[in-house]
């Protein structure tokens, strides 16, 4: 087969770039994507394909791109995905939408392109990037973590589906790592008037746990082994001790208690 060919959506920055990277020193042929390649004018890691994960057109003229210089692509990372924070009743329906369309129907999309050639070649391998932050509910991230759970459900839904075509699926959480995701996110407005006078609090430790996290490289290197795992599992996670720890708690705490130890870490 040669070397194995990676699809990384999202791949200009944060955890993409850094997977497009060290898969591409261990011998991959990656191609990365992003919305705009114009603002990458000497991005030269790996060649950066345009796609926007909201354009069905734009996933198909990607998948083909790299189709037809490569004859086939062996593993899709869904990398590419929207931060977003705020109470859920000062968030607009408008950017809910929009983040279940980044992070839930684009990676769906994607998905959707890359398998036939994928079935074609009774092999395969789908990583969708999820979040530690999706197997709970967090205060003023609230739908942020349902766009991630949603995620992993799907994934579980997926795989069963595409067994019988050699299509291995599987979900990657990440705990907070240092990326842009704080830039580009979504924040609900600082109400003066808001009877919710926690979220300036929160959103600021929201931030100051992404800007001291620990390097994408270790997603990069997690993938890495799933790549190189012959039957891969149903949900992998990276992350920190008290991260990774935290979805132990949540399977054995009462849940009162549980919702307790996140009001103490959040301070509310």
């Amino acid at each position: 087969m040669g070397k194995k060919i990676v699809f990384i959506t999202g791949g200009s920055s944060g955890i993409g770039k850094a997977t497009g990277m060290y898969l591409k020193s261990k011998g991959y042929k990656v191609y990365g994507t992003t919305r705009e390649p114009s603002k990458y004018p000497n991005f030269s890691h790996f060649e950066l394909v345009q796609l926007n994960v909201t354009d069905a057109n734009s996933i198909v003229k990607a998948v083909e791109h790299v189709i037809a210089k490569e004859g086939r692509i062996d593993v899709l990372v869904n990398n590419a995905g929207v931060g977003i924070t705020g109470p859920v009743e000062e968030t607009p329906i408008t950017e809910i939408n929009n983040a279940f369309n980044v992070n839930l129907n684009g990676p769906i999309r994607v998905a959707n392109a890359v398998m036939p050639h994928m079935r074609a070649a009774n092999y395969g391998l789908i990583i969708n990037i999820t979040s530690i932050a999706g197997y709970m509910g967090l205060p003023y991230r609230g739908i942020y973590s349902a766009t991630k759970g949603a995620l992993n459900i799907v994934t579980e839904a997926m795989r069963m589906e595409l067994k019988e075509f050699g299509i291995q699926m599987t979900s990657l959480a990440p705990g907070d790592f240092a990326t842009n995701i704080s830039a580009g996110r979504y924040h609900a407005p600082i109400l003066e008037t808001s009877p919710y006078t926690n979220y300036e609090k929160s959103l600021r430790l929201i931030n100051e746990h992404v800007s001291s996290a620990a390097d994408p490289i270790l997603v990069a290197q997690k993938i890495y082994h799933i790549i190189n795992t012959k039957k891969v599992k149903v949900h992998y996670r990276v992350g920190d001790f008290t991260q990774r720890f935290s979805l132990i708690l949540k399977r054995l705490l009462p849940d009162k208690l549980y919702e307790r130890l996140l009001l103490n870490h959040y301070k509310l």
